[in-house]
């Protein structure tokens, strides 16, 4: 590692970090859990809809802005897991998460325009009786699903790091110098 390499992340990059994982955590929840098990007759399921909407559109937003620092800024090394599958793995997990939120941004925005959202918010239109009659919501409920499995692995491999190699990963990815 070179002098001009840091030690931890860029502090924008941080911050975008975890507000995208308190985001995606919560839109996850939302859509997985939540959602389903309301009635589209319920007044709070086209407002559960809106800002799981509004969400996902600042995660999308989120996303383009972290790429682009992820390119313009420096970051430290790669972490070494100590074992160059688990370190293929990584990359594999990092590059995964980035593609499925891109593909869960443009079937979620295939949704909202299919399913003529703006005007359901406003009222103007009826709570659609069953989202699957639009093409993208199967795949927004697969990517959904991937996403799960891969954020379960993210966060899993990061604790490894932390409390069973003892290398203080999370460092990396917070505050300070």
């Amino acid at each position: 590692m070179s002098e001009t390499t840091p030690k931890r992340y860029h502090s924008a990059h941080v911050a975008i970090h975890w507000l995208m994982a308190l985001l995606v955590i919560m839109m996850l929840g939302i859509g997985k859990f939540a959602m389903p098990g309301i009635p589209p007759e319920d007044p709070q399921k086209p407002m559960m809809l809106q800002s799981h909407a509004y969400i996902g559109g600042a995660i999308a937003l989120l996303l383009i802005v972290r790429l682009v620092l992820r390119y313009t800024t420096t970051r430290p090394a790669p972490a070494d897991a100590g074992n160059a599958f688990l370190n293929f793995l990584a990359k594999a997990v990092h590059f995964l998460l980035y593609l499925i939120l891109v593909g869960m941004a443009i079937s979620g925005l295939g949704l909202f325009q299919m399913a003529n959202l703006p005007a359901v918010f406003s009222g103007a239109a009826p709570y659609p009786a069953n989202f699957f009659d639009y093409l993208p919501r199967g795949g927004h409920g697969l990517l959904s699903w991937l996403l799960l499995a891969l954020v379960l692995l993210h966060f899993g491999a990061a604790m490894f790091h932390q409390f069973i190699r003892k290398d203080n990963l999370l460092a990396r990815m917070w505050f300070g110098k």
